[in-house]
């Protein structure tokens, strides 16, 4: 296996990852990142086979001890399903499942549609951030009221989201640790009140139909309960919201317009997803694609080079809404595909079409730049005049 060293912080790396992806996917199927000294999955075929291996889990077979600052975080993350594997994953998802129907977020669409006409009317005077004055209320106002959760928390919720996900970027801090953990806490804390007052006053509302959702015999436990709604938040706003970004973005550069919102959408998705890497643990010894796994070893699946992989989507830097569009890996695949994608696909689709029926003449200011996150690909501003 040849190996390759390119630091995950790199500015220039996160600003374009894609000419990395092109150099490492040639050396073969898997390749060594000295950076995360572990092997990465750069094509669409060893991504997509591994995301569908089962020989592969999210959950460390050999769980490290947790530092005492970092507990609370990871006493949520313990009955996170996103985390976890058959039986405990199967039946979280199953009940989760049964309250996020598709059905109740198609029934969503005329109300995504006139938050996002009510943000474009407020909209300030030019130039402006597009990230803080629409894409990153959407999701979270939209969540806030799929769960029931009062919308004027939608602040708090956004706070706490945001310092959750830090523990997942390179290089994050021990401030980063302790911030999560507090957020972890003060969100545990919020959601308990919360799902209390439901449990004795039912609503139309997710919390109320995860609450009384039941599998044989099988309820989410309080802590599930909390985990889950935190999970929620956290996976679909903060993926939504960069994918906003660089949908916008990316439309603003290629003066591409979404005719067709959901090509569009899918594209957006293809092109610059949020998301470019997923960890996976070897669940047992595996030899996979000439590398011997042992136990507990992990693999990184690059998810932003497998939608840009030559053999499976032809010119792939070129952005084309109207490209025949072989499945793209960005909501993952097999046991742990998103369970939240149709409410992602959703928002994308009405926003951007919103977006650009009511402001036409939408324009860049500067350059945009994007956080130097690396997991987590998106732009910390987006200037914009009307």
């Amino acid at each position: 296996m040849q190996s390759v060293t390119q630091a995950p912080t790199d500015i220039a790396l996160n600003h374009n990852p894609y000419p990395f992806y092109h150099r490492i996917r040639p050396l073969g199927p898997l390749v060594w990142w000295e950076d995360y000294n572990m092997p990465v999955a750069p094509s669409h075929a060893v991504v997509s086979a591994l995301l569908r291996d089962r020989r592969f889990g999210r959950e460390n077979p050999f769980p490290p001890v947790i530092p005492a600052h970092q507990a609370p975080f990871y006493a949520v993350e313990a009955h996170s399903m996103l985390e976890l594997e058959p039986p405990r994953h199967t039946r979280l998802r199953g009940l989760v499942l049964r309250a996020f129907t598709s059905r109740r977020i198609k029934a969503l669409a005329p109300e995504i549609e006139e938050l996002s006409h009510q943000l474009i009317d407020g909209l300030p005077d030019d130039p402006f951030d597009l990230l803080a004055h629409f894409a990153q209320h959407l999701p979270v106002i939209i969540i806030a009221r799929l769960l029931g959760v009062p919308e004027d928390k939608a602040p708090d919720l956004l706070r706490w989201s945001n310092a959750m996900v830090r523990m997942y970027v390179a290089g994050r801090t021990r401030a980063d640790e302790d911030a999560a953990a507090q957020a972890a806490q003060d969100f545990s804390a919020y959601l308990t009140t919360y799902i209390d007052a439901r449990r004795a006053s039912p609503a139309d509302d997710l919390i109320t139909h995860l609450i009384a959702a039941e599998e044989d015999g099988e309820r989410l436990s309080t802590q599930e309960l909390i985990t889950t709604c935190i999970l929620l938040l956290n996976a679909g706003h903060e993926a939504t919201v960069h994918s906003l970004g660089n949908g916008v973005k990316t439309a603003l550069e290629t003066g591409l317009r979404p005719d067709d919102p959901d090509a569009f959408t899918e594209e957006v998705l293809r092109y610059d997803p949020p998301l470019h890497m997923f960890t996976r643990y070897a669940m047992e010894d595996v030899d996979a694609f000439g590398h011997a796994f042992k136990k507990g070893e992990q693999v990184g699946l690059l998810l932003g080079a497998a939608n840009r992989d030559p053999e499976v989507y032809a010119d792939p830097d070129r952005f084309d809404p109207s490209r025949p569009m072989p499945a793209h890996t960005s909501f993952g695949a097999g046991l742990h595909f998103c369970v939240g994608a149709p409410l992602a696909r959703l928002e994308l689709s009405i926003a951007l079409k919103a977006l650009f029926d009511r402001c036409p003449n939408l324009k860049l200011v500067g350059t945009p730049d994007y956080a130097t996150n690396y997991h987590f690909h998106g732009l910390t501003r987006l200037l914009v005049t009307k």
